[in-house]
């Protein structure tokens, strides 16, 4: 008999990897994916315990499964991820139509833990996560996300990571070989490798070393990774990224605030003049290099000096895009037990003005591309408009072309003919 799940995925692209696996673990077992919560056997929440907005959504979710399993009694519900890490056998007590409960290390039980009929705890550490060689199920033929290494050991004082995910472990650089040529033998493209803090990467060679490697794997034609984080950016990184020609021109580099009294209160190890140093000698080595950024808004004993800082940061360093954020206090950090927590107001007031000011920025670095030629990844129909096509710079950004008869995962050069605020408006040169 056919077997349906459905996995609802919050947070970042770790978790999205996460989600494939569990795919992946299932399908061998006779599941099939469904679009549709409510018919299927299992519903499996992935969840994401970084910002409270997420969180929110979570629970918000999670409350409605519970009219789906009163008109389907034998439906089960599991929640993995961060949130069941942290929270544990309490989602039982909050919500008492959960059956499973698992982190993020415990994926390769979940054959076990499904089959089981009572209620099922998973939250054991796993020190061999780093060797697992589990099935992955993919969203996507062209473009593949690869987990190089997990946890983390930074400890910043705002995040539950390292509570949740452990510390860092990182695979080896065969293993990692060994699936990217399989997806390359797949007809892959480009791949993401995936860590905390991807470029604290350390097993039998460095960061620089892996991606070196990796140049040498044929099919392939794109890197890219993230996150990355500015204790970790190296000359030796920077050279990597300068002269393979597989690895883009981009690199995620989280600055969180441009105020030094807040960047040793986030325990982030780095001082905003050490920050900018790094970003300059980047630019200099790597001709066109983009480069995107975290802000947290509103940080505990954040003062109004600290904030015009970061607003200068962003005027100084001119990021081609930002994910900002309130702050939002976490049980179990440094931060959530913090003196100085302030308003959401305050936060709300500070998070606008960052964002209009890095909108202003975008645009105009996109407006600047206008008649430049770049090559682009196809990536499918856009989904905002059926009559074009979508693809993404080496440098990360999107482009949206007119419809010409190219496959998915076809190179295209074109000429940048707009520059919006999001994207760019694209003709095509030549394949």
């Amino acid at each position: 008999m056919m077997k349906t799940v459905f996995i609802r995925t919050f947070g970042c692209q770790m978790n999205v990897h996460d989600s494939e696996k569990m795919l992946g673990v299932l399908q061998k077992d006779g599941y099939f994916e469904t679009h549709d919560p409510r018919k299927a056997d299992l519903i499996i929440f992935n969840t994401c315990g970084i910002r409270q907005k997420a969180e929110q959504k979570f629970y918000s979710e999670l409350g409605k499964t519970k009219s789906y399993k009163k008109r389907r009694p034998e439906m089960k519900v599991a929640v993995a991820g961060c949130i069941a890490q942290h929270e544990g056998g309490n989602l039982f007590t909050r919500a008492p139509y959960v059956d499973f409960v698992f982190g993020p290390q415990n994926i390769h039980m979940l054959h076990d833990i499904v089959s089981r009929r009572n209620r099922s705890l998973a939250l054991e550490d796993n020190p061999d996560i780093a060797k697992e060689d589990l099935p992955v199920k993919r969203g996507d033929e062209v473009k593949a996300w690869v987990t190089i290494m997990y946890g983390c050991n930074n400890y910043c004082s705002y995040c539950v990571v390292p509570y949740t995910r452990g510390r860092e472990r990182s695979r080896s650089s065969e293993n990692i070989c060994a699936e990217i040529k399989e997806l390359a033998e797949q007809g892959y493209k480009e791949i993401t490798l995936l860590g905390q803090n991807v470029n604290s990467y350390r097993s039998d060679i460095n960061f620089p070393g892996l991606l070196r490697r990796l140049e040498r794997v044929g099919g392939i034609e794109r890197i890219r990774f993230v996150t990355s984080h500015p204790g970790d950016l190296s000359d030796e990184l920077m050279d990597a990224i300068a002269e393979l020609t597989k690895v883009c021109e981009h690199i995620h580099l989280p600055l969180q605030s441009g105020s030094n009294n807040v960047l040793r209160l986030m325990n982030r190890r780095y001082t905003y003049e050490e920050y900018m140093k790094k970003v300059l000698r980047l630019r200099d080595k790597v001709q066109g290099i983009a480069i995107t950024s975290d802000i947290i808004a509103g940080f505990p004993g954040e003062t109004e000096e600290d904030h015009i800082h970061t607003v200068k940061a962003l005027k100084e360093i001119e990021f081609d895009g930002i994910f900002a954020f309130k702050f939002s206090s976490r049980p179990g950090t440094r931060a959530e037990e913090m003196k100085g927590h302030l308003s959401k107001e305050v936060k709300s007031e500070r998070l606008q003005q960052i964002l209009e000011i890095q909108e202003e920025i975008t645009e105009k670095k996109n407006r600047s591309l206008e008649g430049t030629t770049h090559e682009i990844l196809i990536e499918g129909e856009s989904v905002t408009d059926k009559g074009k096509l979508t693809g993404r710079t080496r440098t990360n950004k999107i482009v949206n072309i007119p419809k010409v008869e190219s496959e998915k995962g076809t190179v295209l050069h074109v000429e940048i003919t707009r520059g919006r605020q999001h994207s760019l408006e694209g003709k095509v040169i030549k394949e």
